[in-house]
């Protein structure tokens, strides 16, 4: 069942940047709704055209994470390989891209899972997540500071992965259940 609304989105009486950082703008929203009451709210407005987290499936039975510092939590953190697309890239060029800087393997084939929506709230980010099959050696220079660690998991043992300490990434978990209820459902896509 697909549930629609028809709610009238709020009309935006003024919009103003009220702060900027390399990254992000944030914006101030006066808003009406159509009820006629009237509120502030701020959102993180990205730059960019979205970013793409990649499932690498080296063979039937497991799956390539990385583990990589994140300045968010000022920690190592283990999760898919992920990263921006770049202006003019579809969402798969940017994942073979992205492959071959974190974990130096490109992918033959692709299947798009799911777009998501970052914190809609505040954020208008989106993040693409697809699988990636017959992957070949093929490096490309990345942005990272430092070598990502490439880890290898056996899709079997998602739930011990889902208990790891430093698996802690939203995105990276849903990406993990997309991906194995996708595998279930088509056992073929191997062959």
């Amino acid at each position: 069942m697909v549930m629609t609304t028809n709610k009238q989105k709020p009309q935006i009486l003024q919009q103003q940047l009220v702060a900027q950082s390399l990254l992000f703008k944030v914006e101030q929203l006066q808003l009406e709704f159509s009820n006629g009451e009237q509120r502030v709210y701020e959102r993180l407005r990205g730059g960019g055209n979205g970013a793409v987290m990649i499932i690498p499936c080296p063979d039937a039975e497991s799956f390539y994470l990385v583990r990589e510092y994140c300045a968010g939590s000022d920690d190592y953190q283990l999760g898919f390989p992920k990263g921006g697309i770049d202006p003019g890239e579809s969402i798969i060029e940017a994942a073979n891209r992205e492959l071959k800087e974190e974990i130096g393997f490109g992918a033959k084939r692709f299947v798009s899972l799911k777009s998501l929506a970052l914190a809609p709230s505040h954020f208008n980010a989106t993040m693409h997540i697809v699988l990636a099959f017959d992957l070949y050696p093929e490096s490309l220079p990345g942005d990272e500071p430092e070598p990502l660690e490439l880890v290898s998991w056996l899709r079997r043992d998602d739930q011990s992965l889902l208990q790891q300490p430093d698996f802690t990434e939203a995105r990276s978990v849903a990406g993990l259940f997309l991906a194995q209820q996708y595998l279930e459902a088509n056992p073929d896509v191997f062959k």
